[in-house]
């Protein structure tokens, strides 16, 4: 399951709307990766399709990572986007609506140690940043999971 360092407490502190959060585990798998950055708006509007930053509902000392599947009763039901990594909605139910913190708005990708080429540094060059913008069609394509 996606974490969140513990500098991302930090730097919420610092910016009371915006925070910069490091993600960390496979859960979120295409989209994120081990080691991204990502911009998160704390406190925005969630929509379905959003990924969004929220405090695991029995670990509520761990931040997480998901995508914001649809509205239920009593909160929002995540999913990561890897089926396969698990640790979401399916395993521990609705998450309130108070445990939802913000949603993610930039994605950065740090330049890693395999990109020492020129041509791999264009690569990285041309996709490190990236709008992270809803998805809903992979929202209706978690659903149905």
């Amino acid at each position: 399951m996606p974490e969140l360092s513990q500098e991302t407490e930090r730097a919420r502190s610092l910016l009371p709307f915006v925070g910069v959060a490091e993600v960390t585990g496979p859960s979120m798998v295409p989209t994120l990766r081990h080691g991204d950055q990502l911009v998160v708006h704390w406190g925005a509007r969630v929509v379905p399709g959003d990924i969004v930053i929220l405090r695991h509902p029995f670990q509520q000392d761990l931040l997480v990572v998901k995508r914001a599947v649809e509205r239920r009763e009593g909160g929002w039901w995540v999913l990561g986007d890897n089926a396969f990594a698990g640790g979401d909605s399916t395993d521990y139910g609705v998450v309130p609506q108070e445990l939802v913190l913000g949603k993610a708005r930039l994605r950065y990708r740090p330049f890693g140690p395999a990109q020492r080429s020129p041509l791999a540094a264009v690569r990285w060059a041309l996709s490190a940043v990236r709008p992270v913008f809803p998805d809903r069609s992979a929202s209706r394509r978690l659903r149905a999971r």
